[in-house]
């Protein structure tokens, strides 16, 4: 009897503790780590183990056999892509929708918008590369409805992924244009709304859903499941909205 219940006790927890890995859109780097810290309150024997980046970049390693379990995407192409070619189990759901912000810390008068960019001493404008993170390409569809897309297109500098975009921002360039939601977090809060950065006109680009999937590595991995709904859940949709995020209710 006590082989069986020691047995019973080893299965269930077999079926409770696991680990998941997690692709996840660099914008959400503040995001992911409360809503981790949340799910873990639930699931206190499940590892989620994220990985940030940009989501052209994890759509191709993705492809090309990389091990995650789910893909928090920056949009809903790159995840549509991989249903399309069945390495997602069903098709992508928007779990938030995220804000482009314009950003200088060098004193710029930025409620003058985008026309600021064709001033002559802006000569860096920092953006994530539009071919592999969406919010690159909001800012390069941005320019071009506000009619300064020839005039910046020559002073554009280019991070690997929004994080690195907001780098250079804080560092290198005179302006940049980043995800809102990096201002909300406690440790961006000394940089202002309205003084060092501000969100773009909303009508000059698409707006940014974004999209989850679970990817076939997952489809049977039930804390892999458990974490794709908790992203969808009510608790989830709060921290998003903290960081400045859109939700469905």
């Amino acid at each position: 009897m006590l082989k069986v219940l020691m047995a019973s006790a080893v299965l269930a927890l077999s079926l409770s503790a696991g680990e998941i890995s997690v692709a996840v859109a660099a914008n959400l780097s503040d995001a992911i780590e409360v809503i981790k810290t949340e799910f873990s309150k639930q699931h206190p024997s499940t590892k989620v183990n994220t990985t940030l980046g940009s989501s052209g970049k994890f759509t191709t390693q993705i492809k090309n056999g990389a091990p995650f379990d789910l893909f928090l995407s920056a949009d809903m192409q790159f995840p549509e892509h991989l249903y399309a070619e069945k390495i997602a189990v069903d098709k992508p759901v928007v779990y938030a929708s995220g804000a482009l912000a314009m950003v200088s810390v060098k004193g710029l008068d930025l409620s003058q918008g985008l026309a600021i960019l064709n001033q002559a001493k802006i000569e860096k404008v920092a953006i994530a590369n539009p071919k592999t993170a969406p919010y690159g390409t909001a800012s390069i569809e941005a320019f071009k409805n506000a009619k300064v897309y020839d005039g910046v297109v020559s002073k554009l500098v280019y991070g690997d992924s929004i994080g690195q975009a907001l780098q250079f921002t804080l560092s290198a360039a005179d302006v940049g244009f980043v995800n809102a939601s990096a201002f909300y977090s406690e440790k961006m809060k000394q940089y202002k709304e309205g003084k060092e950065w501000v969100k773009v006109d909303s009508t000059l680009y698409t707006p940014i859903a974004q999209g989850i999937v679970l990817l076939k590595q997952g489809e049977k991995n039930l804390e892999a499941k458990a974490f794709y709904d908790f992203i969808l859940s009510a608790p989830a949709k709060k921290i998003f909205k903290s960081y400045g995020y859109v939700v469905n209710e």
